[in-house]
């Protein structure tokens, strides 16, 4: 059976790096086109160096490559605003929709907490890239803990690996992802922080990432923590816990002023986590490129299989 046919919206970082990886490692997916608006991306070359089909016009010039009518998956690595309009298209035209944007128009998908859930819809968002590093830690937290009155996230990268789409998503990826801290990791609270780091040399992505939860061990989360981090690696190799997490009791003698919930009792769990990029296109410091892409690309292999019926080459 030949390979599930799919298509990259977008021609920048994110969308540059997802079709290197599809291009050089899917077994289960090919691509019929990649798409942009700009005729000198870099992206949009490279692609063409690939043999790939592409477009400077947009999905709707989309629309018009040969490969557009069997294509299945499109996969959006553009801008929230814009994939609100690129929805409305590929709904149109019977497209699986797997979103990069923080526009959260589809459920929340983080392949290592939900994905399983999911593969049945028309369009599934991939939250942030902070999202992606940062929820599945605080799910891992609330499957243990009685409860998780409140959980916050701090996302920081380099400046360097943060394109145009990227800024122009700030706002959209401080919601997104403390909507996903709430609904996809479980916290009854949720805050998240994003850093643009303009140091030199470039960072690695380092996230950081607290909890207050009720009713779980130390033992329970540390080793709930460790399951989740393997599960990650599985498709995210470059994921990693930077150092042992920190615990610390708040009693009712010592009750933490939780925003949105009041004074609260419970433990304090500090997770710090490092994502290195596999170099695909930026280079290895782009970890908040990698763990996006390697999200999308897992559940795209994942759909190719259940939602497509791909059983391998004849």
């Amino acid at each position: 059976m030949s390979k599930v046919k799919a298509m990259i919206v977008g021609s920048g970082n994110i969308g540059t790096d997802l079709m290197i990886k599809i291009h050089r490692l899917s077994d289960r997916m090919e691509l019929a086109g990649v798409v942009g608006i700009d005729p000198q991306s870099e992206g949009l070359a490279m692609a063409k160096s690939f043999g790939i089909d592409t477009t400077f016009e947009g999905l709707q010039g989309a629309r018009e490559l040969a490969g557009w009518d069997d294509t299945q998956l499109v996969f959006d690595a553009t801008s929230a605003k814009a994939h609100a309009v690129h929805n409305t298209i590929c709904i149109e035209d019977s497209k699986q929709i797997i979103d990069l944007t923080p526009a959260a128009i589809g459920p929340y998908c983080v392949p290592a907490v939900n994905m399983s859930e999911h593969l049945g819809e028309p369009n599934v968002n991939m939250v942030t890239c902070g999202g992606q590093a940062t929820i599945p830690m605080v799910f891992a937290v609330s499957r243990v803990a009685a409860a998780v009155p409140y959980a916050e996230i701090v996302a920081s990268v380099s400046s360097r690996s943060a394109g145009p789409g990227t800024r122009a998503n700030i706002d959209e990826f401080t919601q997104t992802t403390s909507a996903g801290i709430t609904r996809v990791g479980g916290a009854k609270n949720g805050k998240a922080i994003i850093i643009l780091n303009p140091a030199e040399p470039p960072m690695i992505m380092r996230n950081t990432v607290y909890t207050l939860s009720q009713g779980a061990s130390e033992q329970q989360i540390s080793d709930s923590v460790a399951e989740m981090v393997a599960d990650i690696q599985a498709y995210v190799p470059g994921y990693k816990l930077k150092q042992q997490l920190q615990f610390e009791h708040f009693g009712d003698d010592q009750q933490l002023n939780i925003p949105g919930h009041g004074k609260t009792s419970g433990l304090k769990t500090t997770i710090f986590l490092e994502v290195e990029g596999a170099g695909h296109y930026l280079p290895k410091y782009s970890g908040n490129l990698d763990i996006m892409t390697s999200a999308a690309m897992s559940v795209g292999e994942r759909m190719a299989v259940e939602k497509f019926g791909y059983r391998g080459a004849a």
